[in-house]
């Protein structure tokens, strides 16, 4: 089947098509992004203004004619920390279904983090055996740890790179006591759920995905994107350091000139270092492996696990909370 997958997050929106078949891992056909910094359009209320809910229903539109043009015969549709903390969340999702046709269903910050388990546990498999993964998104931090498929530990933390940038920084660079603030807040923050995570056990093989990882970790000296996939990339948290060094003391207009920054993002690098050497230096984790499948890869598997019958038979899958069920054009839902 050709499957979509539509994931309006923080900071894009981003459809992803693949060739799925059961048994056989997906294969993307086309991606496309939306850069809306949806985040950024919330008012002093916490709602999503007038001009983004106005972009979002643009993008949707967008992503809906590029569904249409590749065949697509499903669509896994669903929104993350923006609209989950927007306060007219569900005013806008029902615009955006009226609009385009297209349901997005909000997805729970911990199901994130399972689904990016899943991704992971997948791509490395059960060799790599105490799992913990790591995901720094544009408005929240989702963490897991297991050993099987459906982790045995899960949270979602709103220290996003993008959120900590607006609430944390008014100057850029920012400056010194900003920084020394935003560190003891994110130790705090941390703790509790370090506890919690260090208690399933030492972990085999640590994990970080998406793009705030792979920036950091390619700042560090890893291969570039242009290497493909497969190619080990990792992040170690000696490096994280001497690049919080360097990147604290740069302008966002000079950080996007560095190669693996996207422009759009580089206002937030400052921030998403720093979550990611307190999430490190919490968990004690001195070099992360960095996984080119996260959580909508997460989804995609999911999805063809329910077609082969997997999530009737495998424990952690069905034990899943949440469990992913059909998301089409008219119907968007993230509950089995």
């Amino acid at each position: 089947m050709r499957l979509g997958v539509l994931d309006v997050g923080s900071n894009t929106v981003h459809l992803l098509v693949v060739d799925a078949v059961r048994g056989g891992h997906p294969t993307p056909m086309t991606s496309e992004k939306t850069e809306l910094r949806l985040a950024e359009h919330l008012d002093a209320a916490g709602a999503l203004t007038q001009a983004g809910a106005d972009a979002l229903v643009k993008a949707v539109e967008r992503a809906r004619a590029a569904l249409e043009a590749a065949e697509c015969g499903d669509l896994l549709a669903f929104a993350t920390s923006a609209l989950r903390d927007a306060a007219n969340s569900a005013e806008v999702l029902a615009r955006v279904r009226a609009e385009t046709g297209i349901a997005l269903q909000v997805l729970p910050g911990v199901d994130e983090a399972r689904y990016t388990f899943l991704a992971v546990r997948r791509w490395y498999g059960w060799s790599a055996g105490q799992l913990l993964v790591l995901d720094i998104g544009g408005g929240s931090l989702e963490l897991a740890a297991g050993r099987d498929e459906h982790p045995a530990a899960a949270a979602s933390l709103p220290l996003g790179a993008g959120r900590l940038t607006r609430e944390w920084f008014t100057s850029d660079p920012p400056g010194r006591k900003e920084i020394d603030a935003l560190r003891a807040h994110l130790d705090e923050e941390l703790a509790p759920i370090a506890r919690r995570l260090r208690a399933e056990g030492e972990p085999d093989l640590a994990v970080g995905t998406s793009k705030t990882f792979r920036s950091l970790a390619r700042l560090t000296g890893a291969a570039p994107s242009a290497a493909g996939l497969r190619v080990r990339r990792t992040l170690s948290a000696s490096g994280l350091r001497q690049l919080i060094a360097f990147v604290t003391r740069m302008s966002s207009a000079d950080l996007a000139e560095l190669e693996g920054v996207s422009p759009s993002r580089a206002h937030q690098l400052a921030a998403g270092a720093l979550v990611a050497e307190a999430t490190m230096r919490a968990l004690d984790v001195p070099v992360l492996e960095i996984c080119p499948w996260a959580l909508r890869e997460g989804v995609i598997l999911r999805r063809l696990d329910l077609l082969d019958g997997t999530a009737q038979t495998d424990r952690s899958a069905h034990e899943g909370p949440h469990a992913l069920g059909r998301l089409t054009t008219t119907e968007a839902r993230c509950s089995g």
